[in-house]
């Protein structure tokens, strides 16, 4: 290439400079990432797979099939508490599970609908439609996936216990009050607890008797089947005879298959009771056959209003979306996480896989139509009982849920809504944690406070607002504490009987918190007028607004000629302080020392005197 221009040479030279330096460094940060390690890290499926032999295929099989029976009546169930046809969770219960598989690094996580996840899509979308559901669902996985790339699985650190539990248990009571319209065969719309109870009793005059007692039954029994699930024959040490081993697992089978069992009871009562009409509240016709494999609406979507045929854009359908676009995702991760340290055996949780895992599961459910999903607590319960021993258990699991899709949907039309309204209140009914109101009262007010506050604002505000209040008022707390360390304070002497104060703070001295700490040593100083040592043990951590004030201090005490010294503190934490190069900075770290620098403290200060 002919270049005339001396500058314009320079630059091209130094480009090409710059290009043969950057391209070492990639190469090097590529062999160093794209490791066998890495890559058995990020693909789990590849640690497993060669060791995979009959006996965790048997307990796979078993395992699989037990949890299909468990998400299918789920599905169709959780489908109506996201606002949208009951196919639409049956859509997102095998290809999300299939992928798992292979990037999943639980063995007892079932990929697919949840009662939350279901929830947060039905305020999210607020009534506009699968196609929102859709696109909600892609970019939940994409959020998930890029969240697991750069690390940031940190973030649910920020949602405490007591955040969590109020949260959790809010979200039980609203979907709990949404199935009730159900149970009672009223029309009750709305998304916020106090809307849906204050809408059910406008409707109360329409209650459907037929369905208010199946409903009452059919919760009832799946009670008691739970119950009856959880007892056992024989005695509780030693060896159990064949008959009570037969016994006890035919009883387990029973409550794991309840809602099923449920289900299947219900619809030949619906079937039985339907002569074109029907007295119960029927699920209605649910489309046969797999759904079309197609991308989520990115160019958005025609929908008809008024007889009239109207374009909705990909920009509005966003703005549709707006906040669960982020805390679907998060709270995604937080339910998959709690089945991971649930089933983990002590071992530790590698919460970047896993929003990798579950985000690339939601993206591959938006190609099938299907509503956000996540890792379900109760079925990672079933599925761990089971005895399943890898991942390999959903490829089961998403195979029943295929051959319902296939052959089964003509029966699903007379499904009374009431029995799945029951199978939801049954589940979620445990899912209120007031087991850990005594616990939290009793360790530490302001925690139960925390979680009581979360409640509330779930209960009266949309739900991802009142996730977000708790969070806010979480992070509000610790930057509380961290502005207000706790600092002792005791007047000691030294082996030479010389008294002085020991001020101890018991935290990282950072922005919050600097002022406070000044004043507190400034007055005490102050009031006492003997020398000040300040015990920096507990102190890992500083910055510059902390050098700041260290500079202050000690400019403070030199001007009133107090002594002022640094005990036991860290080089690290040091370096900060020495970094504005204050003056009469003095650290020890030997108690005996303490003596001669007062000593010479005072021989300074006598020199002064007398040059004066």
């Amino acid at each position: 290439m002919d270049v005339k221009d001396p500058q314009q040479y320079n630059t091209l030279l130094q480009g090409n400079e710059g290009k043969k330096d950057t391209l070492p460094w990639l190469k090097q940060k590529a062999s160093s990432k794209l490791t066998k390690k890495t890559l058995y890290k990020r693909i789990p499926v590849l640690g497993w797979a060669p060791k995979y032999d009959k006996a965790a295929a048997v307990g796979d099989i078993l395992a699989g099939v037990t949890v299909g029976l468990m998400v299918i009546p789920q599905a169709l169930a959780y489908s109506g508490i996201a606002g949208l046809p009951p196919q639409y969770g049956l859509y997102g219960s095998f290809i999300g599970a299939i992928v798992y598989i292979f990037f999943g690094s639980c063995k007892d996580v079932p990929m697919g609908p949840t009662a939350i996840s279901a929830l947060l899509t039905f305020q999210s979308i607020k009534g506009m439609g699968p196609e929102h559901a859709v696109l909600l669902c892609f970019f939940t996985g994409l959020v998930q996936f890029v969240m697991g790339i750069f690390g940031l699985g940190f973030l649910i650190d920020f949602i405490s216990g007591p955040v969590s539990s109020g949260f959790t248990s809010a979200v039980a009571l609203i979907i709990l009050t949404s199935q009730v319209k159900d149970i009672l065969g009223v029309h009750a719309p709305g998304s916020v607890f106090t809307e849906i109870w204050k809408n059910i009793f406008q409707d109360i005059h329409n209650t459907n008797a037929w369905d208010t007692c199946l409903g009452i039954a059919c919760i009832i029994v799946l009670l008691v089947m739970r119950v009856v699930g959880q007892m056992k024959i024989g005695p509780s040490k030693g060896e159990l005879s064949s008959f009570q081993k037969c016994f006890n697992k035919s009883l387990w089978l029973l409550a794991t298959a309840r809602n099923a069992i449920i289900v299947i009871v219900c619809g030949f009562i619906g079937y039985a009771l339907y002569d074109g009409t029907s007295p119960l509240t029927l699920i209605g016709a649910v489309p046969a056959g797999l759904p079309s494999l197609q991308p989520p609406p990115f160019g958005g979507y025609n929908r008809i209003e008024n007889n009239t045929e109207v374009h909705v854009p990909f920009v509005e359908m966003m703005a549709n979306l707006s906040t669960g676009i982020i805390v679907t995702p998060l709270i995604g991760l937080l339910e998959t996480i709690a089945i991971c340290k649930a089933f983990s055996d002590g071992k530790p949780v590698d919460a970047t896989q896993e929003l990798i895992a579950i985000g690339l599961a939601n993206i591959a459910n938006s190609f099938v139509h299907a509503f956000p999903g996540a890792g379900a607590l109760a079925r990672a319960a079933v599925n761990n009982s089971s005895g399943v021993k890898t991942p390999l258990g959903g490829l089961y699991t998403g195979i029943l849920v295929i051959l319902a899709l296939l052959f089964f949907t003509p029966f699903f039309y007379y499904i009374p809504k009431a029995a799945l309204a029951a199978i939801i209140i049954a589940a979620v009914i445990f899912m209120v944690e007031v087991r850990v109101v005594k616990p939290m009262w009793r360790s530490k007010k302001s925690d139960l406070f925390l979680g009581v506050c979360t409640f509330v604002a779930c209960l009266v505000l949309p739900l991802e607002v009142g996730i977000l209040v708790g969070i806010g008022l979480n992070v509000l707390f610790i930057l509380y504490h961290a502005a207000r360390p706790k600092i002792s304070i005791e007047r000691l002497t030294t082996s030479r009987n010389t008294e002085y104060l020991m001020i101890t703070p018991d935290r990282c001295l950072i922005f919050p918190s600097t002022d406070y700490v000044r004043n507190l040593v400034t007055k005490h100083s102050i009031r006492q007028g003997i020398p000040v040592v300040i015990d920096c043990s507990h102190i890992y951590g500083a910055d510059y607004t902390a050098a700041t004030v260290v500079e202050t201090i000690t400019k403070d005490f030199a001007l009133r000629n107090q002594p002022l010294f640094f005990y036991n503190l860290k080089p690290s934490v040091s370096a900060v302080f020495e970094g504005l190069s204050p003056q009469d900075f003095v650290v020890y770290y030997d108690h005996d020392q303490l003596d001669d620098l007062l000593e010479k403290q005072n021989a300074k200060k006598t020199d002064t005197n007398n040059i004066v």
